[in-house]
């Protein structure tokens, strides 16, 4: 059955820098072996998730690259797509758009601002995935 996973963000480092919580659920993907799909909201995001995987662990390398950038496949185990680009799904996904990913996969990853405020379109991701019978969980972090 598949699986969305809510990580709410709570600590103080993930609410100064979002995007250190998606590298940490992104390490986390790479250490169970899971290939991972980061749907990033724009190109200038998925170039700062690039920057920031580079540095994120000064002791372990994770590899990653951005979907299209590359002459070689899309075969690193943590892949970054930004909306106009053409990336395969993967069986773990982690969500940064607005809109809930379609299409066929096992778990999907949504980050939820620490911003009340800023809460509504994911409420409405939880209604959809709900919906189609997905197991959910909610996590803070």
């Amino acid at each position: 059955m598949p699986r969305a996973d809510f990580y709410l963000i709570d600590k103080p480092r993930f609410r100064q820098q979002p995007l250190l919580l998606v590298c940490e659920l992104a390490k986390r993907a790479f250490a169970a072996n899971l290939p991972t799909l980061i749907l990033a909201r724009d190109q200038a995001q998925a170039e700062a998730l690039d920057d920031l995987l580079w540095a994120f662990d000064p002791d372990e390398y994770l590899p990653h690259q951005i979907a299209g950038m590359d002459i070689e496949e899309d075969e690193a185990p943590i892949l970054i797509a930004a909306p106009d680009a053409d990336a395969a799904l993967r069986p773990l996904l982690i969500n940064l758009r607005d809109a809930a990913p379609a299409g066929s996969f096992d778990r999907v990853l949504e980050v939820v601002p620490a911003d009340p405020a800023a809460r509504g379109p994911l409420r409405e991701r939880w209604k959809h995935y709900q919906s189609l019978g997905f197991t959910l969980q909610k996590f803070d972090m």
